[in-house]
């Protein structure tokens, strides 16, 4: 038997994401949704047939029935409520950034393995099995060496958005610029041992566009943009001593089409690689569920801490 879900909150990303995912998991069960708007909550229930709804998270957190929560609350209000998913029992899969700094995800991942409960990051792109074969490939040397990763993400935001908000956990880094950071450290498999970045403010102080240059072990580089104030875009390219992979739609391969990549090695045609269509968010419900029979994250979660500090120290980098 697996996992009986909650979900706290009727976020968007819950509808694309999350409510299929759960229900194209192997094992997962959507039981529970909570709302601080009940009339929401019911109608998302009979939208999507959910068992129960609460007009309340706290109710929702009461219900012995129900196994993990999926926290897709806007920053500010992770730390909060995965603290008191933990204090009810139950695990946790919080929305990334996983919180508003790296002292406060440390103080969470403490709260929950106090608890003895799995809290782990909706890094979703990483459990897709393209993301898990081009890192395969890297390892294995199809491009050569690994010498530079270069990632963009970006799209237009609406104004009054909440993540304009500097109080909220606001910002292009936190938002998008994570998946590049994210994706760094898991090709390389290390972390980030140098940062450069350079920012453009809003009048409240958040970055509506950022770049950054990270070093890591082994002369590694990685080049990294992300913006709240561009055209949509999102490609990731790994670059070795002997070729490369361009990979389009990095972070959002669509559930029902195979996705791609093109690999280029000098002398050799240029090749279109294709892979197995999958949700990648019902493989993350999956890859979670595993982690808690087993009590410990499984590759290739991502506990959401040590890409924190890695955030931490380039918007660092970025104000000077």
């Amino acid at each position: 038997m697996g996992l009986r879900w909650g979900i706290l909150g009727a976020a968007r990303i819950t509808r694309r994401g999350l409510i299929p995912g759960i229900r194209n998991s192997t094992t997962g069960a959507l039981a529970a949704l909570a709302s601080r708007d009940a009339a929401k909550a019911r109608s998302w229930a009979d939208e999507f047939a959910i068992p129960r709804t609460y007009g309340s998270y706290p109710e929702l957190l009461a219900d012995p029935e129900i196994d993990a929560v999926y926290l897709p609350l806007p920053n500010e209000l992770h730390r909060p409520w995965v603290e008191a998913a933990a204090d009810a029992g139950k695990h946790v899969l919080c929305e990334k950034p996983l919180a508003l700094n790296a002292a406060e995800a440390r103080a969470m991942v403490e709260h929950c393995r106090s608890r003895g409960v799995i809290l782990m990051e909706a890094f979703m792109w990483r459990h897709h099995p393209r993301a898990m074969e081009l890192r395969t490939m890297v390892a294995e040397g199809r491009i050569g060496a690994l010498r530079l990763i270069r990632a963009s993400f970006s799209f237009p935001i609406e104004p009054g958005d909440w993540r304009l908000d500097p109080a909220r956990g606001a910002g292009a880094l936190w938002d998008v610029g994570c998946y590049g950071v994210d994706a760094a450290r898991f090709f390389t498999g290390g972390e980030p041992t140098r940062y450069q970045a350079s920012a453009r403010w809003s009048d409240r102080g958040v970055d509506l566009g950022l770049a950054a240059a990270l070093e890591f072990p082994g002369g590694v580089l990685a080049a990294i943009d992300c913006a709240f104030d561009q055209p949509d875009r999102c490609a990731l390219e790994l670059v070795g001593s002997e070729g490369s992979i361009e990979v389009p739609d990095a972070f959002v391969a669509p559930a029902d089409s195979e996705p791609s990549a093109i690999l280029r090695r000098a002398g050799e045609p240029e090749r279109t690689l294709r892979f197995f269509a999958a949700d990648q968010y019902a493989a993350m419900v999956d890859v979670f569920d595993r982690s808690v029979a087993a009590g410990r994250l499984l590759e290739p979660a991502e506990n959401g801490l040590a890409t924190m500090e890695a955030l931490d120290a380039v918007l660092a980098a970025a104000r000077g």
